[in-house]
């Protein structure tokens, strides 16, 4: 068991969203947590709601300087600590097609889902192999699961968090060492409001792509996601899918293999 009380529970992307509710009932569950984000006002909020030990640190996840430095410090701080490290970090874009994307909006958004957890995670994995405990919670996506269109970039970024984490199992699997990847599906976060609108979107469009998006997807509260992602990562739980929906995309990937995309073009109409 991953037991939060006492443990070092690192967050990213604790300004809003999941990653704050994840901080403020890691806090409230008796961990010490560590909040990061690049929006100190946001950190800032999250630490006027939370009861408990937690710290906030700036920290933007696309720059592996920044990374490297953090992780140092923690590490000297904390060095005897049972640590928790949830990779929580994201950001969306709404772009269209994957012809209708610039390659500079994809990388954008791969530098900061896919390359911030890696680097984050080889900032920490080393120590925590050494210590022989911890453990590392990769937050990707039902679009980890299954691709859906207009969302090349993120879909690549979140399929890749997943792979990279599967390897990360086998390969620690003789380690007290622990991987667990999340999988959500639609929470009422500010992820689709404050997504980029990508190079070749234009704005009005993408603005009422993003609104029709928020109303018929994001159905589930960050804290009731948090809740199901702590219980998780106390259980241990290699895979920890998050809300119903993330249920249903994963039973149609599962019975439908080599035709998923089929099924759900005529689910959505697509």
């Amino acid at each position: 068991m991953s037991q939060l009380k006492d443990s070092v529970f690192i967050v990213t992307g604790a300004a809003s969203g999941i990653g704050r509710a994840l901080a403020i009932q890691a806090a409230a569950a008796g961990a010490n947590v560590i909040a990061t984000d690049i929006n100190e006002a946001g950190l800032n909020e999250t630490l006027s709601q939370a009861q408990g030990r937690i710290e906030k640190y700036l920290l933007d996840v696309s720059d592996a300087e920044q990374i490297i430095n953090f992780a140092d410090t923690i590490i000297k701080k904390y060095f005897h600590e049972r640590l928790i490290l949830v990779n929580n970090a994201g950001v969306a874009l709404f772009s269209g097609s994957f012809l209708e994307t610039s390659l500079t909006d994809f990388e954008w958004l791969l530098n900061i889902n896919l390359w911030g957890v890696v680097r984050l995670t080889k900032a920490f994995l080393r120590h925590m192999v050494k210590q022989n405990q911890g453990h590392i919670v990769n937050i990707s996506s039902i679009f980890g699961i299954v691709g859906m269109p207009n969302n090349s970039a993120y879909a690549t970024a979140k399929f890749g968090v997943k792979g990279f984490s599967d390897v990360l199992k086998v390969e620690l699997l003789r380690t007290n060492i622990k991987i667990s990847t999340v999988h959500p599906g639609g929470i009422r976060t500010g992820i689709a409001r404050n997504s980029r609108l990508g190079h070749t979107k234009n704005n009005a469009e993408g603005k009422k792509a993003i609104e029709t998006f928020e109303k018929a997807v994001l159905k589930l509260s960050p804290e009731a996601a948090a809740a199901i992602i702590l219980k998780g990562i106390e259980q241990n739980k290699a895979r920890i899918l998050v809300g119903k929906d993330a249920r249903t995309f994963d039973i149609i990937a599962r019975l439908f293999p080599n035709n998923y995309h089929k099924v759900l073009a005529k689910i959505f109409k697509f």
